[in-house]
């Protein structure tokens, strides 16, 4: 029985290393409430999602589950303090819940550590802090050496604007890329499904997008439909056109695919690829000056927090796989595909969406504390 309890001590004593390192950094603790809103959850991460959640309700029929993760609900009892919209900065550690699924083994309980920050101007500097202090609470609990995956979304996002592609081909790029999928996926038109419906998309691509728009408004009003699932006509109109400009891969010529490879391609240390893409924004003629001076000056607060820019690896085309990033991104593993130990990254956008009045500045980290034994033990084998 003792032996078998020695891994959740050894377990808990890296937790409380790790959360007592960032109290020190001056983070302060705070632990949301393991009961969480499931809807918030799920807004964020569909239905699909679910399965993930350990669901109860209340007396009153409300839905909740388990604590998933820490991020959203740190965000909540933020915006609910006295703090909210002001610059603060917390420290976590405790247990997240997420349900095994296809009848894999396990029960469904981890322990993480992490921190967040709010409200700071200074995106770049913070971003570095964030990055700085997670790596070092780990190496504090003894993961060290760790291989850093850096990325950025907010320059993603300038690219895909200078790019001036189709509104829902923006839109498919943007959330492929979150998603991890490749180029050739994003930019290849879905299946159509039926002769009959290919046969109208094939038409409406061809016409004038207002043209189209009238011409399914005026269909839908001839057969006297005004609303189907809660869409208006207007919508359902909007929602054809986007089929037919996907279906007949419209506004996505040669030359903006082949640029899109050649950015999403961009991969080395930050110094390297900085140049790659300004050369490859200069060539094109795209605006990058402002994403691109964010990116070096980014990676001049990393390198003065004494961190080594050679060892990190940059990458385009990596994403975290949650779609409220919208700037500096990273993951940090112990071994070539081992799972990440540390992952984080800015989420500027996220509070709104929770509440807020406007965005407010924020970037944070987590610590997977069961990944820590593995890398640790793979560091001191190196």
């Amino acid at each position: 029985m003792t032996a078998a309890r020695a891994p959740d001590r050894q377990a808990a004593q890296r937790l409380a290393a790790i959360v007592a390192h960032f109290e020190r950094m001056g983070f302060a603790r705070h632990e949301p409430k393991l009961l969480q809103p499931a809807g918030v959850f799920l807004d964020r991460s569909g239905e699909d999602f679910r399965g993930h959640l350990y669901l109860t309700t209340d007396a009153s029929g409300a839905e909740l589950c388990l604590r998933p993760e820490y991020t959203i609900p740190v965000c909540l009892d933020y915006l609910a303090s006295a703090e909210a919209g002001k610059p603060a900065a917390f420290a976590y550690g405790g247990s997240i819940f997420r349900a095994p699924l296809n009848a894999t083994s396990g029960d469904g309980e981890f322990l993480q550590a992490g921190i967040e920050s709010f409200g700071r101007e200074d995106r770049e500097a913070a971003d570095a802090e964030i990055l700085g202090a997670a790596l070092d609470a780990a190496a504090a609990a003894g993961a060290r050496d760790l291989s850093v995956r850096i990325g950025d979304a907010g320059l993603v996002a300038a690219f895909l604007d200078r790019l001036e592609l189709p509104t829902v081909w923006r839109r498919r790029a943007e959330s492929g890329h979150a998603r991890g999928h490749s180029i050739a996926k994003i930019f290849t038109p879905p299946s159509r499904k039926g002769v009959e419906q290919s046969g109208v998309l094939a038409a409406l691509a061809k016409v004038d997008p207002a043209d189209a728009r009238r011409l399914v408004e005026d269909l839908l009003s001839i057969a006297g439909i005004t609303a189907v699932g809660g869409r208006s006509a207007a919508e359902i109109a909007e929602r054809f056109l986007d089929q037919a400009t996907l279906a007949e891969g419209a506004g996505v010529s040669p030359e903006k695919r082949a640029l899109a490879e050649a950015f999403f391609a961009i991969e080395g240390p930050p110094d390297i690829t900085s140049a790659a893409l300004r050369k490859l924004a200069e060539d094109a003629k795209l605006d990058l000056a402002a994403a691109l001076d964010s990116f070096d000056t980014r990676a001049s607060f990393i390198a003065a927090r004494g961190l080594n820019l050679d060892d990190m690896i940059f990458s385009a085309g990596f994403a975290r796989h949650l779609d409220y990033y919208s700037g500096f991104v990273f993951e940090a593993r112990g071994a070539a595909g081992a799972e990440p130990v540390i992952g984080g990254g800015r989420y500027d956008r996220l509070l709104k969406t929770l509440g807020a009045k406007a965005d407010i500045p924020a970037v944070g980290a987590a610590i997977w504390i069961d990944r820590l034994a593995g890398a640790a033990r793979a560091g001191d084998a190196a």
